[in-house]
């Protein structure tokens, strides 16, 4: 009996069905997608990251090294299971050369490191350790991808040839927000070219317990070891691989849970739209003493056949797509070790939405026991009390026509009917307008000052080489006498010892200078600008547990001196742990000096950063558009790709859900629209009514959901944002496709839905619909 009752009602209402089961497959698709991303990112890092055996501390260091006074500390620290010091050559951009054109451009620290002996290892694509022969070279997997190099390219180092024999994976430097390649040559090679770089030692631990990290690097500081570079830990080489396709994950799991939404008020509108249709139906089987229980019955088969049909569609969907978006974390960082549970996490995801489906619809169907069986088989429909439009009248109406006024009128008689279509609305507004709000802020010159570097339009960094003061000195003086520079900074890194509660003493890297110039985004308080004053990185006010208004003291040449925390900053840059300070000193060496300058003519940009680099070819010179692309690209990528989804993903909801609601209200309203017509309105009178209805609607519902996406949204984002670093976060909206773009395209896909929903007005015959 079932069958037939549910092969029929399908039959007769194929358009319903079908769109039912194209948004039940949507959601399922999304959260099947959402778990199998994560389980297969999350599970990509860890095997890369145990295959690589990556160092749970790295101090990077360049100067003089003590080599035996570092194996004396490990050897006598009970933490620690493994540690070495792995040389890595930096080597001048101009000086590699692949496949004819060299790396100048590059703002990466281009350098060449051997194979590693006890962790720490170069892996090739198949995740195996790499063992290079003389010749040879591999080069890192995003020269691969970005068609820098190809296998069998010939690459020129200071005069000396090699062959690409394939790409590697860093656990350290995959990413792009890493400022650090290595490429891998074996060690005959390696002293070879030795003379045309500086070389930079990583010292790296491994530890018997990865969860004593902090105990540990309190331990290293307070032993006065080498630290003239950053420091990174295990945590943030997990979060530098997580972050490109981190945020891609995050904006499908933000639409993929208001997919599933508007799949449930979806499925409102078709079951409300059906128990219309089957009003009276439905009073004759109260009136024959059928039990609500079983009328009930027969609709939740039929929906949990179409639930079925559409969730395992969904799971077929998102096995298809998966390939495309597991890409970029499958070259990155291989085969996640959890790619077998890919069926069962995406199985649960579609039981998940399956059985919240099922329950909904029950719930739904709860206004079963409200139906006056009397009622249904007299009029045929639900009779409903219109309130709210007492005082929009049309005999007072001198600004809109007929048809129009009407429409409007209706929405405000029945809000609470209208109220599930401008949820949708306003919740198709939404995925449309934050992922397109993220993809302009993070794409944009200013998004970098989320992340603890200054907005400018060209960037100078000195590292790495003797005499830095004197070697910015000549780049001021260049810039003091060239006129189309308008404004600069010179910021010199240099590392102090903080005392903390416990009385021991901890490393600080501390950024002197002018930080009014170019200042970066406080998420607290302010830039320092008296020479007691210091901002903090959010990752170090957390370890040192300092906040605005609080004082830390600095140990510099025996002496201390406290400073007052000024404000609190996000930085991704040197390991996250920095501060910024404008009091002088010169007791510290310098570690590395960044020389921000803006020009008066931005189109000059190109030009000067050339001139300069050709001039200073002691320094790393990039346009600030530039730097973003290399360091950010792979991210804005992954975040335009999503949010270019969210829109064809929303827009398609649109017309679906406006096409359902449509055939509902025609459904509803077969009284009305007969009535109407006897009173001499024409089909196209009834069908502006509609159009007005709709049109009037979905001006409120973007109006909310633009409010609503630029706060709601905005602390969404933020919330997403700041688990990958940046702890304060603004949108950065562009209003063209926000406030004109997007209303279009919901406008017209709108009225499409709304013109093929009521084409059916015609078939309404007012002898069928005024009986008594």
């Amino acid at each position: 009996m079932y069958y037939r009752i549910i092969r029929n009602d399908i039959l007769k209402s194929k358009l319903i069905t079908l769109t039912t089961t194209i948004f039940i497959a949507a959601a399922a698709m999304l959260v099947a997608l959402s778990a199998i991303l994560v389980v297969n990112l999350s599970g990509a890092i860890d095997t890369l990251m145990k295959q690589a055996q990556t160092p749970h501390f790295m101090q990077m260091h360049s100067g003089d090294i003590d080599t035996v006074r570092l194996a004396d500390f490990a050897e006598q620290n009970s933490q620690v299971d493994e540690f070495q010091v792995v040389e890595f050559l930096n080597v001048d951009g101009a000086q590699i050369v692949i496949d004819g054109k060299s790396l100048v451009d590059s703002i990466q620290d281009n350098g060449f490191s051997t194979q590693s002996e006890k962790f720490d290892y170069l892996l090739d694509l198949d995740g195996n350790v790499i063992n290079v022969s003389d010749g040879e070279i591999y080069v890192p997997v995003g020269y691969m991808k970005d068609g820098t190099a190809k296998i069998g390219d010939k690459v020129v180092i200071a005069g000396k040839k090699f062959t690409v024999a394939g790409f590697l994976r860093d656990s350290q430097m995959n990413s792009l927000l890493a400022s650090s390649k290595r490429f891998l040559v074996s060690e005959n090679d390696y002293e070879a070219i030795q003379a045309f770089g500086s070389t930079e030692y990583l010292i790296e631990f491994r530890l018997k317990d990865s969860s004593e990290i902090g105990a540990f690097e309190t331990a290293y500081t307070s032993a006065g070891l080498e630290a003239n570079g950053p420091t990174i830990t295990y945590p943030l080489f997990k979060m530098l691989n997580a972050i490109s396709d981190g945020l891609m994950i995050a904006v499908i799991l933000l639409v993929s849970a208001l997919v599933v939404a508007i799949a449930f008020m979806c499925i409102r509108f078709t079951l409300l739209a059906k128990i219309e249709d089957d009003y009276r139906e439905i009073g004759v089987m109260k009136a024959i003493g059928l039990r609500v229980f079983d009328i009930k019955k027969i609709y939740l088969a039929k929906y949990a056949v179409i639930a079925a049909a559409g969730c395992i569609l969904g799971l077929a969907l998102s096995f298809m797509f998966r390939g495309m978006l597991l890409e970029n974390i499958r070259l990155y960082m291989g085969e996640s070790e959890n790619s077998s549970f890919d069926l069962f996490f995406g199985i649960i995801g579609i039981l998940i939405v399956f059985l919240a489906i099922i329950s909904y619809v029950n719930k739904v169907l709860k206004r079963f026991r409200k139906i006056s069986a009397a009622e249904a088989i007299r009029f045929g429909t639900s009779q409903e009390k219109s309130a709210g439009a007492k005082h929009f009248c049309l005999s007072g109406n001198r600004l809109l026509n007929t048809n129009i006024f009407l429409g409007v009128k209706d929405v405000l008689a029945r809000k609470s009917l209208y109220a599930t279509m401008l949820a949708v609305l306003v919740i198709s507004t939404f995925i449309i307008i934050v992922p397109q709000n993220l993809y302009n802020t993070i794409s944009s010159k200013s998004f970098i000052t989320y992340m603890g570097i200054g907005s400018s339009d060209m960037r100078i960094d000195i590292q790495q080489i003797d005499n830095i003061s004197k070697k910015a000195a000549e780049i001021v003086k260049t810039l003091e006498r060239d006129r189309s520079i308008s404004k600069y900074a010179v910021l010199t890194t240099k590392t102090f010892k903080a005392k903390t509660e416990d009385g021991s003493e901890e490393g600080i890297k501390i950024e002197l200078g002018d930080h009014s110039v170019f200042p970066v985004e406080y998420s607290e308080g302010r830039a320092p600008v008296t020479e007691d004053e210091i901002a903090l990185s959010a990752i170090n006010a957390d370890e040192l547990g300092k906040k605005v208004g609080d004082v830390i003291t600095l140990v510099i040449e025996g002496k201390e001196k406290n400073l007052t925390v000024c404000g609190i900053y996000s930085d991704i840059t040197n390991g996250g742990k920095t501060a910024k300070a404008v009091f002088p000193d010169n007791s510290a060496d310098i570690m590395w000096c960044v020389i921000y300058a803006e020009l008066s003519d931005q189109s000059l940009v190109g030009e000067k950063t050339s001139e300069y680099a050709d001039e200073f070819n002691f320094a790393k010179i990039s346009g600030i558009d530039e730097y973003i692309t290399q360091t950010f690209g792979s991210t804005i990528s992954s975040v335009g790709k999503a949010s270019n989804a969210a829109i064809v993903i929303a827009l398609i909801i649109t017309v679906l859900v406006t096409l359902l609601f449509m055939k509902m209200l025609i459904a509803k309203d077969r009284y009305s629209i007969a009535v109407m017509k006897s009173l001499g309105f024409t089909n196209s009178d009834i069908t502006i009514q509609y159009v007005s209805r709709s049109v009037f609607v979905l001006m409120v519902g973007v109006v909310l959901g633009t409010l609503l996406a630029n706060t709601l949204g905005e602390v969404l984002a933020s919330a997403v944002i700041s688990s990958f670093g940046a702890s304060s976060f603004e949108f950065i909206v562009n209003p063209l496709p926000a406030y004109l773009l997007c209303p279009l395209m919901m406008i017209c896909s709108v009225l499409i839905a709304t013109m093929i929903g009521t084409s059916s007005v015609g078939q309404i015959k007012i002898s069928e619909n005024m009986k008594e």
